[in-house]
């Protein structure tokens, strides 16, 4: 975050409201996004497949058009970001000082259980918005730790955002943010749990 705090990023952040989540995540009457293996490997590749989390859709990046994020396990996260046209980033270490998905991606997690978990984001173009042939854009979000995945609020200078929320794991009952800043995701601690 080169020396910024987390109030100057999030100017005017009050506490999320829980009781306000995308209708999408909560809602058991609104339609699931249809998604399966098939649809991960052609966006993402073959070495990416589902974890077993329900993807979640929302707009991500304030464009008007519904976005999806899919939590999924990659085995070689770069190994098909030209091929498939996705940019892989890191906003958790790039939280603590560090970025570089090249670098950081080769780090081997203690965590068997979340090994390779990284989440999917679609952003979507047009009337068919994440189901478009051509997206706006995808991105590979790796090393943010998860086991449960939200859609929710946040307000980014004073103005809400739909951003993509993680519990980080069930025992430490730390929650988490994913955010667009309008270039990349940006990652920020927020502390307990969401529940």
């Amino acid at each position: 975050m080169s020396g910024l705090s987390l109030g100057a990023i999030l100017e005017g952040q009050t506490s999320p409201n829980p009781t306000a989540p995308n209708t999408a995540a909560t809602d058991p009457a609104a339609p699931k996004p249809t998604v399966d293996n098939d649809f991960v490997a052609k966006q993402f590749g073959p070495t990416c497949t589902l974890v077993g989390l329900e993807p979640l859709v929302g707009d991500f990046n304030g464009d008007g058009v519904e976005d999806i994020v899919i939590p999924a396990r990659c085995k070689n996260p770069m190994m098909n970001e030209a091929e498939d046209d996705y940019v892989v980033l890191d906003p958790y270490d790039a939280f603590f000082g560090y970025s570089n998905p090249k670098i950081t991606t080769q780090f081997s997690s203690e965590d068997l259980e979340h090994r390779g978990f990284c989440l999917l984001i679609i952003h979507g173009a047009g009337e068919q918005a994440w189901h478009s042939p051509k997206p706006m854009a995808k991105f590979l979000i790796v090393n943010t730790p998860f086991d449960k995945v939200y859609v929710k609020k946040l307000k980014v200078r004073k103005k809400p955002h739909t951003a993509i929320y993680v519990e980080e794991s069930k025992e430490s009952g730390l929650d988490s943010v994913l955010f667009w800043d309008g270039k990349k995701y940006r990652y920020e601690p927020m502390g307990g749990n969401l529940d």
